[in-house]
């Protein structure tokens, strides 16, 4: 039996989190979106009422939902999809230690990149290099042991929260003729000598979040700091890095959740809009060009929620993605969102291209999830490469 009905703790997150959305993201977006800041007093908030990285675990500890981080992101994204990211920014970062870190490393470090309502902690994880976006097998940062210590060289680009974040979940590659199997995943904390801000990126959407330049020139850290067990001994830390790396698969229908939070928003508005402008005495709604518009918007956002949830609950209940599910999803999402954002535009027409209707922003914060967390080109890779490798249908 397939059931589609959210749960009550699921249902309560979602309402929580919309009316979040609704009072709190909303009427500041086109503020943030202006001024390109990180809006520390809505994370603040946002963390008192348990969203993104807190100190408590916040309303995901403990929850047996996989839908959950999804819902979520749908109704912050919503409100506001560079806010949104801004809250849970921390996410990525949490998750690297999460998957690798030992014991003792977690409790330490995730307490160090949790907020509350009194204060914001950030964390970013520093992965994209100018020479390797998609290649991640490509990464020059390198790790260098020398006695007790480990020291960083290279440079990380398009990190969300970089250089302004206490924590920096740096990989690098201790060993490059080993390919993957040379990476580990290093803890670079705030303050550390050697770790340095650089190019603060001015970008087209999602600007509430932070997005910079990271460099590493000679940053020396305890060996203790590398992620995984084999920190303390020395060793490579492949299995480390990728089982950090490997979290990325399961985080894409998150990603894909936020899209979809752009694509509904824009769709509601236009919807509500082709209700109430009224051109040759009726609603355009009731001519069959923005009709049909509508209809065809209205079963992409719901077929992406459906791609979306299918993914989490796999993720979830551990099921293997033999078709690459999180991929699809947030390959379907993202493409989803820019194709819904720009067709709200056209509903508005002339109103829809004026910055006095937020579905130009949209647009804007669309574009970005179909490029980053691996381009919608690498997902439709990994998905072809997945049903290569299905077994013959019988």
């Amino acid at each position: 039996m397939v059931g589609f009905e959210l749960n009550e703790e699921e249902r309560m997150v979602q309402q929580v989190a919309h009316e979040f959305a609704k009072k709190e993201i909303r009427p500041v977006a086109a503020y943030y979106d202006e001024r390109e800041e990180v809006p520390y007093d809505i994370i603040k908030k946002a963390a008192a009422i348990g969203f993104g990285v807190t100190r408590d675990g916040g309303v995901l500890d403990g929850s047996s939902s996989s839908l959950l981080p999804s819902i979520m992101a749908e109704e912050l994204s919503w409100g506001c999809a560079g806010i949104a990211l801004a809250i849970n920014s921390s996410g990525l970062a949490g998750a690297a230690i999460a998957a690798t870190g030992s014991p003792e490393q977690r409790a330490k470090w995730l307490a160090a990149i949790a907020s509350d309502g009194n204060e914001v902690h950030l964390g970013a994880m520093c992965l994209t290099e100018p020479d390797a976006g998609s290649d991640v097998a490509n990464i020059q940062t390198t790790a260098i042991r020398d006695g007790d210590d480990y020291v960083l060289n290279g440079e990380k680009q398009f990190i969300t929260n970089g250089g302004i974040a206490d924590v920096h979940v740096v990989f690098a590659t201790e060993d490059r003729s080993k390919g993957w199997a040379g990476l580990g995943a290093y803890v670079v904390p705030a303050g550390t000598p050697g770790l340095e801000a650089g190019t603060i990126w001015k970008k087209m959407g999602i600007r509430a979040s932070h997005t910079a330049n990271v460099v590493l020139n000679n940053c020396r850290i305890p060996a203790a700091n590398k992620l995984g067990a084999a920190s303390a001994g020395g060793g490579s830390g492949g299995p480390g890095a990728l089982g950090a790396l490997s979290t990325l698969e399961r985080t894409r229908p998150v990603v894909g959740a936020y899209a979809l939070g752009i694509g509904r928003a824009a769709y509601e508005y236009a919807l509500d809009y082709a209700k109430q402008r009224v051109q040759f005495g009726k609603p355009i709604i009731k001519n069959q060009g923005i009709g049909f518009m509508l209809a065809d918007m209205a079963m992409a956002v719901d077929s992406a929620r459906l791609m979306v949830w299918r993914a989490a609950w796999m993720a979830g209940a551990n099921v293997h993605y033999a078709q690459a599910e999180g991929s699809m999803a947030k390959c379907f999402a993202s493409d989803m969102a820019m194709k819904v954002t720009v067709d709200a535009v056209q509903v508005l027409g002339g109103q829809g291209f004026m910055r006095d209707h937020p579905v130009e922003k949209w647009v804007r914060d669309a574009k970005i999830f179909q490029i980053f967390e691996g381009t919608n080109q690498i997902q439709r890779l990994v998905i072809s490469r997945a049903l290569e490798a299905l077994p013959p249908r019988g």
